[in-house]
């Protein structure tokens, strides 16, 4: 199958456009430079010249802060932006994934969230990426809403690193125990995205890390894992003050027989972390 990935420069486009080339597919990766999803003739253009037969849509805005006071940015590239390139890839009979996230939901349930409990994104980011669902939804027939969560992966910023880094340059660290969440490997997300495109199982999927975690507990496992001697102190959401507001508890799970699994969080951590140490190995 010919599959074409916008946003492929990203921390999650990169895994695709490998998990797609190793599971067999003709892969079209588009930077941001090479097509712009928020216009809409260069889409149109753009997918009726490559006639995929399933696209995969990893741009993105994705500073959850930022989405505060760049609004209109992260709408147009989050929330607008998505019902374009699905409506293009209808236009050419392929389907479409789209992904979103874990703060669609305002984390107040309790326990992990399935793909039908009802959604309350507490932040402009948050908003942003529910926006853009509906549109996916209500302009291809064949498509697939991924939400996902609290990403790490080779090739762009992302918490497991800036901890491997902090921890190298501090005795210790402040991190938020009082938000949980399931961390997810990009490189166990792109495998299972890009198994799903290949079904029929088209709709709201939810595909996660196994498991759940606090920041803090994930900052403990990334030092043990990596070998850094750096104490983990556990503050409170109030204490770091951030300008958008997180969900308390956003872990995903599904209620979907045939939605992909991915490994324990702790699994793909270690995964991540032993690439990590190999390429630094590697002289320059």
């Amino acid at each position: 199958m010919k599959v074409l990935v916008t946003g492929a420069a990203g921390m999650l486009g990169q895994e695709v456009v490998r998990a797609g080339e190793a599971a067999g597919h003709e892969v079209i990766g588009l930077r941001r430079g090479e097509l712009d999803v928020t216009d809409v003739e260069a889409v149109r253009r753009r997918v009726d010249s490559e006639r995929p037969g399933a696209v995969v849509n990893c741009a993105a805005y994705t500073n959850v802060d930022g989405a505060e006071d760049e609004r209109e940015l992260a709408f147009g590239l989050n929330g607008r932006a998505p019902g374009v390139v699905a409506a293009a890839a209808a236009e050419v009979g392929a389907s479409i994934l789209h992904l979103s996230s874990d703060y669609v939901f305002d984390g107040r349930k309790g326990e992990p969230y399935v793909e039908s409990d009802a959604t309350a994104p507490l932040s402009a980011y948050g908003e942003s990426k529910l926006a853009g669902e509906a549109p996916t939804i209500d302009a291809n027939p064949r498509h697939f809403v991924v939400r996902s969560a609290w990403l790490f992966g080779s090739g762009g910023r992302n918490f497991v690193d800036t901890m491997v880094r902090l921890g190298r340059e501090r005795a210790e660290v402040r991190v938020v125990d009082d938000q949980v969440g399931s961390p997810t490997f990009c490189a166990d997300l792109a495998e299972a995205l890009v198994a799903l495109v290949a079904t029929d199982d088209h709709g709201i999927h939810h595909v996660a890390g196994g498991g759940a975690c606090s920041w803090a507990e994930l900052a403990v496992e990334t030092f043990a894992l990596a070998g850094v001697d750096c104490r983990v102190v556990a503050i409170t959401t109030a204490e770091m003050a951030r300008p958008a507001p997180r969900p308390a508890l956003s872990a995903l799970a599904s209620e979907r027989a045939a939605t992909p699994t991915l490994r324990p969080w702790q699994e793909g951590l270690q995964a991540y972390l032993g690439a990590r140490s190999r390429r630094e190995q590697v002289p320059a």
